[in-house]
C-alpha cells in the first residue's frame, strides 16, 4: 500500500464532472495528486496500469458500473475503494461493503468530509500492513524475506507470493488469484504448483519459527497469512 504522502494518489472514477472536479480540487488542496475518469469501462485498466492509493467509485456509471468495478478490482488489488452514491438503500450500502469496498459515502456529502474520510481511509490500511513488522519483514529489493534479524532467501514466485499474503493478514486467497498474481505471463500452471510453492516456503520460514505456523490453509478456499503470536 502507497503511503500517505503529498503523492499519495487518488482516482475519482465519477461521471458528474461538476463533483468530480469539485472533489478533486478540494483533494489536491490537501496535497494528494487526483485523476477523473467519467467512463466506467476505462477504470480497471487505468487502476491495473497506474495503481492509485485510493479510488473513489461511483456506483452509477456510464458502460460499466461500480459494482463491477469493484469485484473486476478485488480480484488483483487491495486498493482501498470508498464508494459514492446517491442510492441510500441499506442493502445498497451492505452490497458495497461486501463486495470489499472500504467505506461507503452517499450523495448529497461535503467535499470536506470526504477528503476527511479518504485520510481516515488510508490511515486505517497503511496501520493494517505491518502487523508482524518487528519479527517478520519484507525487502522488495532483495527479495528475502526477514525473520528475527536473519534473512531467508526466496526465489522470485515464493517471494511474490509471501508478499502477496503478508500484505493482507487474514484475507484468503484462491489458487486462481495466486496464480494470476505470480505469474504474470500467464503461463498455464496447474493448482499442485501453487501448492508445491507454499510448501516450499513454509520450509523456508520455519527454519526461524519452528514453533509457529504462518501461512494457513483454509480447505476448498485457498490460503491466508496470520501473524505470529
Amino acid at each position: 500500500m502507497k503511503p500517505q504522502t503529498a503523492t499519495a494518489h487518488i482516482l475519482i472514477v465519477e461521471d458528474e464532472p461538476e463533483l468530480a472536479e469539485l472533489l478533486r480540487d478540494y483533494l489536491v488542496a490537501s496535497s494528494f495528486t487526483v485523476e477523473i475518469i467519467n467512463d466506467g469501462a476505462l477504470a480497471v485498466n487505468y487502476i491495473q496500469k497506474h495503481k492509485p492509493s485510493l479510488i473513489l467509485l461511483d456506483l452509477m456509471l456510464p458502460n460499466k458500473d461500480g459494482v463491477d468495478i469493484c469485484k473486476e478490482v478485488r480480484q488483483f488489488s487491495a486498493v482501498p475503494i470508498m464508494m459514492l452514491t446517491a442510492r441510500i438503500e441499506e442493502i445498497d450500502r451492505l452490497l458495497g461493503l461486501e463486495l470489499g469496498a472500504d467505506d461507503y459515502i452517499c450523495k448529497p456529502y461535503s467535499p470536506r468530509e470526504v477528503v476527511a474520510r479518504v485520510k481516515a481511509v488510508l490511515r486505517r490500511t497503511q496501520a493494517s500492513i505491518p502487523l508482524t513488522q518487528h519479527l517478520i519483514d519484507l525487502d522488495e529489493k532483495t527479495l528475502k524475506v526477514c525473520i528475527k534479524s536473519a534473512d531467508i532467501e526466496l526465489t522470485l514466485v515464493e517471494f511474490q507470493l509471501f508478499s502477496m499474503l503478508y500484505k493482507e493478514p487474514g484475507r484468503i486467497f484462491s489458487r486462481e488469484q495466486i496464480m494470476s498474481s505470480v505469474y504474470s505471463d500467464y503461463r498455464v500452471v496447474s493448482d499442485r504448483t501453487i501448492d508445491s510453492h507454499v510448501k516450499k516456503l513454509r520450509k523456508k520460514i520455519q527454519t526461524q519459527l519452528p514453533d509457529e505456523e504462518v501461512i494457513y490453509s483454509v480447505y476448498g478456499a485457498g490460503y491466508k497469512f496470520e501473524p505470529p503470536a
